[in-house]
């Protein structure tokens, strides 16, 4: 997860293995993404939205405010091709990108959001760790 001036980011990193021979390719189109010529088995654009809805309302329910929670889903080790417009709601990047995404995002937190929001899922995690 990253919380920062340009907001607060689910991050679902995905290491799968390259196709031995063939398109090592991942294509977003804004909606789906394909790997090579295929959809995945699971979809990590679900994973990554519920991941994202899910921390959207333990902040909601934890600090009382309404942040708006994006999801970004990273394949290190690939090629990522995105369709004109599939930023919208995601990103899915390659790790080398994410750096430069996120400076270039217009500032949407005040530092104050930035505590506020760090604060409230520290402490989530922290309760999490304690019931493991």
């Amino acid at each position: 997860m990253l919380i920062g001036p340009a907001g607060v980011f689910t991050v679902e990193i995905k290491t799968w293995s390259k196709p031995a021979h063939g398109n090592a390719r991942v294509v977003f189109d804004g909606e789906t993404i394909k790997v090579g010529t295929h959809g995945p088995d699971r979809d990590p654009v679900v994973q990554a939205k519920a991941q994202a809805s899910w921390i959207k309302a333990m902040l909601r329910e934890s600090t009382g405010k309404p942040f708006v929670v994006r999801s970004v889903v990273v394949f290190p080790g690939w090629y990522v091709d995105n369709a004109k417009g599939a930023f919208k709601d995601m990103w899915v990047l390659e790790p080398k990108a994410l750096p430069s995404f996120l400076q270039n995002e217009e500032r949407r937190l005040t530092a104050e959001d930035i505590k506020l929001a760090s604060f409230h899922l520290s402490r989530l995690i922290r309760t999490s760790e304690k019931g493991a």
